[in-house]
């Protein structure tokens, strides 16, 4: 069973967001898309200064079993990528909630997001 983070809110897509307030937020994907998605080998983000909208598509994740379209999970600026990501995707197998993180926003607003505990029993995952 996947682990799930319970400090963090997550898309329905599987997306994940870290949101302390004092910042700009982190975005990355959950440990059961990961493990859904098997070796990740390749990931598109979307650029420093971009606007990202909450549900619209904003990157890809490709790994050895299929391409998968990376969602935002909120509306507003993105202010850094994770460049070790891009040049080491594995790193979202092995480290999804920690160094496998995909970019930060500053949000706007954010779009419908489920607890961890609404997460973890609509997709199997593991607090």
């Amino acid at each position: 069973m996947s682990k799930v983070a319970a400090e963090l809110k997550y898309s329905v897509e599987h997306e994940w967001i870290a949101a302390d307030g004092a910042g700009p937020s982190t975005i990355g994907v959950s440990a059961v898309a990961a493990d859904a998605l098997g070796d990740i080998v390749y990931v598109d983000l979307p650029e420093v200064g971009a606007t990202v909208t909450a549900g619209d598509t904003c990157g890809e994740i490709e790994s050895t079993k299929s391409v998968s379209d990376l969602y935002s999970p909120v509306t507003g600026e993105v202010t850094e990528v994770n460049t070790a990501v891009v040049d080491d995707p594995a790193l979202i197998n092995s480290d999804p909630y920690g160094a496998g993180w995909l970019f930060k926003v500053s949000v706007e607003s954010e779009g419908p997001l489920l607890s961890a505990a609404e997460y973890a029993a609509a997709n199997g995952g593991e607090l």
